[in-house]
């Protein structure tokens, strides 16, 4: 490669040249957005429209130009007329913490690629968990975003019926999974990514306030047990995504728990009530819960995406997913990607 080119890739002057401007706009960008006298929340274009324009400006836009065109194009979510869908408007030091981590790019794949950000996540983490309720046993991690931290949630609850009934006594395609009919879809993916099959999730009818049914939750347990079927977890809204409605989540851990069935708590987009003295109330019970989601970047201002899986055991955080799943398949001979034939049709 051009030396020069590495030479102007790496200019410090460049950079802090430019690192100010871009600021300087950001903070203007801020300004006008916080104070509603931006013309609008978002300049429609069609998506066809949109890709020929970014087409062309690889061709032959200027690059000077970038960050006033993506400050032109993009949804401005700090404007008081943007209705938040799925990204809260971040705080600004966020944006700052983001250039700091980006710059210093230091990997988390293990303590020694990223010493100070590994401990930073667990000292973020352990907080989450003594907000939830959790006691010096639990952790967690960060993940991007709901839908991983979900699937590996539920990853962690298979791993953990498998131990505790040795491993080789069930078969992938016995398990199932309960949830609300109004759940994220999120969770019926991980059933299928996990080779559950679409019959490896069970989802509960919900009441004229879109609630779990959890007077329904015994019929349906009985309903698995007589067609052979292992509840390998039952999943807890906290809220719908499309309702905004958290199941009982107290209730749904008292069963949890007396079935001594895997209890998740799917709290991505509301999760961080832990932290209000005047909602927390919806989250009665988390405390309960075997792992539970909460998004950062939906209610809590961070960037996108940062999710936080908490366990209340730790130990479960961390067993080898791989080597067991490999070790399953050679002791069952399973293959089958389809779900169990003899689930619930309740």
């Amino acid at each position: 490669m051009d030396s020069d080119i590495l030479k102007k890739a790496y200019s410090t002057s460049e950079f802090r040249s430019l690192g100010h401007r871009w600021v300087d706009l950001l903070a203007d960008h801020l300004e006008s957005s916080l104070q509603g006298t931006s013309e609008q929340v978002i300049r429609w274009h069609p998506p066809e429209d949109e890709r020929i324009f970014w087409s062309q400006f690889m061709e032959n836009g200027d690059p000077s130009k970038i960050a006033e065109l993506l400050l032109e194009r993009c949804i401005h979510i700090h404007h008081p007329r943007y209705m938040g869908h799925q990204i809260s408007p971040i705080a600004p030091i966020g944006a700052l913490t983001s250039l700091l981590g980006a710059t210093l790019n230091n990997g988390m794949g293990i303590y020694e690629m990223g010493a100070a950000p590994t401990a930073m996540e667990r000292v973020v983490t352990d907080m989450l968990c003594r907000k939830v309720g959790f006691d010096n046993k639990a952790n967690g991690f960060l993940t991007s975003g709901g839908t991983l931290a979900n699937l590996t949630a539920l990853l962690s609850a298979r791993q953990y019926l498998h131990r505790k009934h040795k491993d080789d006594e069930i078969k992938d395609d016995q398990l199932v999974v309960l949830v609300s009919e109004e759940a994220h879809y999120c969770i019926d993916r991980a059933t299928k990514i996990m080779g559950l099959g679409a019959s490896g999730i069970v989802k509960i009818p919900v009441d004229s306030n879109y609630r779990m049914r959890t007077d329904l939750l015994a019929e349906y347990l009985d309903t698995c047990k007589t067609n052979g079927v292992k509840v390998m977890a039952i999943v807890g809204s906290a809220p719908s995504t499309a309702t905004g409605i958290y199941d009982d989540i107290a209730e749904l851990g008292r069963l949890a728990a007396h079935h001594d069935i895997w209890f998740h708590i799917d709290g991505a987009h509301g999760g961080a009530a832990i932290f209000s003295d005047k909602y927390r109330s919806l989250l009665k019970g988390i405390e309960q819960a075997d792992s539970v989601v909460i998004d950062g970047h939906k209610m809590m201002m961070m960037p996108s995406i940062t999710t936080a899986l908490l366990f209340k055991d730790g130990r479960n955080s961390d067993k080898k997913q791989t080597t067991c799943w490999r070790n399953r398949r050679k002791k069952t001979g399973t293959t089958s990607q389809n779900g169990p034939s003899n689930a619930p049709s309740i």
